[in-house]
């Protein structure tokens, strides 16, 4: 007897590919990025910052899905809801239930991160609800993650400083562009190079934030972070068989690589090693969920 493909998948891996939980890894990034750039301190805090941060994600991803449920039926008929996999009802609970906890952990940590918080919840519920109304959306992701990295820089000693702001403006022109490539794919538009520039930002704020004296390392970051955005724009632009697709998962896990160049006047090694560590994890975890 053939399985139906709500019987022929766990549940659990259900709610994997509803949370996109391969970019997960992503968030973490972010949160350590900005948690140093404000200064560190109490790894309580960090934890509880990651935790809430988490379901926040995990939140807008299946609202998401939830507001995209008639155009998946149409166009992406292997989503969850699509597939019959799961209800709508039932991620419309999972979706409000994840965002009530994250904001419920990250209002714990104080006003100044209670108040980023409920910006940040703002963003994430109107880029779900509008995403594809609109042609301004790549912005509303943008400041979703631009929005994170304050509230991670919140929680921290010293607070959002300014190059946590620099570094967060630099990481929300990367989401543009990211997203821009990521409409295309699902909306089989044609493409233009244009938008892909602004992938490039956090290339020059590293460079314009270490000009009084170029580390080696701070060289050595910027060009590895270039080389992988081409590797990744290859299979779009220069190829006979172009895979947006391909592209964008590779620019996601690329996330981390900007967090990492936003660190590179740092002196933690460990942190360092922490961030390859969780690029090397969202490129693993793309083999078993969709990033996208």
């Amino acid at each position: 007897m053939l399985l139906t493909p709500a019987q022929s998948q766990p549940y659990w891996r259900t709610l994997l590919i509803l949370a996109r939980a391969s970019n997960l890894p992503t968030v973490w990034s972010n949160c350590l990025a900005g948690w140093m750039l404000g200064g560190g301190g109490s790894a309580g805090r960090f934890l509880m910052l990651c935790l809430g941060a988490t379901c926040l994600y995990t939140g807008g991803m299946f609202l998401n899905d939830a507001f995209d449920a008639e155009f998946d039926r149409r166009h992406r008929t292997e989503r969850p809801i699509s597939s019959g996999s799961i209800t709508l009802d039932e991620v419309w609970r999972w979706g409000f239930g994840w965002l009530g906890m994250g904001t419920v952990t990250l209002v714990l940590l104080g006003p100044v991160t209670g108040a980023l918080t409920a910006i940040l919840l703002l963003c994430i519920v109107l880029y779900d609800a509008v995403h594809k109304l609109v042609d301004f959306s790549p912005v509303l992701m943008a400041a979703c993650r631009f929005f994170l990295y304050l509230v991670a820089a919140s929680t921290a000693q010293e607070g959002v400083t300014g190059l946590a702001i620099w570094s967060a403006f630099a990481l929300a022109a990367y989401i543009i562009g990211l997203s821009y490539l990521a409409r295309r794919e699902s909306t089989r538009s044609v493409l233009s190079y244009w938008p892909c520039y602004l992938l490039c930002v956090p290339i020059l704020l590293a460079l314009a934030a270490n000009a009084a004296g170029y580390h080696l390392r701070t060289v050595l970051l910027t060009v590895i972070f270039g080389l992988w955005i081409v590797r990744c724009l290859r299979h779009t632009f220069w190829t006979a068989h172009p895979n947006v697709g391909r592209s964008v998962a590779g620019l996601l896990a690329g996330i981390v690589l900007v967090d990492l160049v936003a660190m590179a006047g740092g002196e933690s090694v460990w942190a360092g090693l922490v961030f390859v560590a969780l690029f090397v994890a969202a490129l693993l975890f793309q083999r078993f969920i969709p990033a996208t």
